[in-house]
């Protein structure tokens, strides 16, 4: 038997979204037999992968990523204990591998997200260099952003995405133990696209 834990945020007007991007709305509509959605939203609302597209014209965008990159065995990683931001020091202890999907987990997960802070916790640079360094296939991060916001240091996201390291953002940790987990977060197939929503699971074995 398995667990299945959603470490997904809900989608629905009035959620938070980084600042400047698009709002999430849904319209229902009607026709002569059924209901459906209109949905208009951005690539980057709630759990959402970036591609390398994001940052880069040339970039590899969402739907040419292997699929193999979110699927697989992942680390939880505890980091609560950092104020400000993810530093080396934070992540030298923990002896990431190459190949490992790494998620970190902070005190956004249990502030929650009902409103948005500026002040949450975000990777630092000189942290991204090195999980680019070791050859990671997957970075996830428990706010709406892996670089500090209005920060001049553009590592967080280039480090990464520069070596076709997608960067999973938007996870709700809360509850979730550090350890060893399977992870399932398909990005839908935007043809060209730099990123886009996903429904970001866990499965821990019971």
């Amino acid at each position: 038997m398995a667990e299945f834990i959603d470490i997904s945020l809900p989608l629905y007007e009035g959620m938070i979204t980084y600042p400047g991007n698009p709002p999430f709305l849904a319209e229902w509509q009607q026709t002569p037999n059924t209901y459906l959605t209109k949905v208009t939203t951005g690539t980057h609302a709630g759990t959402h992968v970036d591609a390398p597209r994001h940052v880069d014209e040339a970039g590899t965008p969402v739907d040419e990523i292997a699929l193999d990159r979110f699927f697989g065995p992942c680390r939880v990683l505890d980091l609560s204990s950092a104020k400000e931001h993810i530093t080396l020091a934070d992540l030298e202890p923990h002896a990431i591998k190459s190949g490992e999907r790494i998620l970190l987990k902070t005190n956004n997960s249990e502030r929650g997200f009902a409103a948005f802070y500026d002040d949450y916790v975000y990777l630092e640079g000189d942290a991204a260099d090195w999980l680019r360094d070791r050859d990671v296939a997957l970075v996830g991060i428990d706010s709406l952003s892996i670089k500090k916001r209005g920060g001049e240091d553009q590592r967080p996201h280039e480090s990464l995405l520069h070596a076709e390291i997608p960067i999973i953002e938007g996870l709700n940790l809360a509850g979730v133990a550090a350890g060893i987990y399977t992870f399932i977060g398909l990005p839908l197939r935007l043809q060209g696209r730099e990123g886009s929503p996903i429904r970001a699971v866990l499965i821990a074995a019971k």
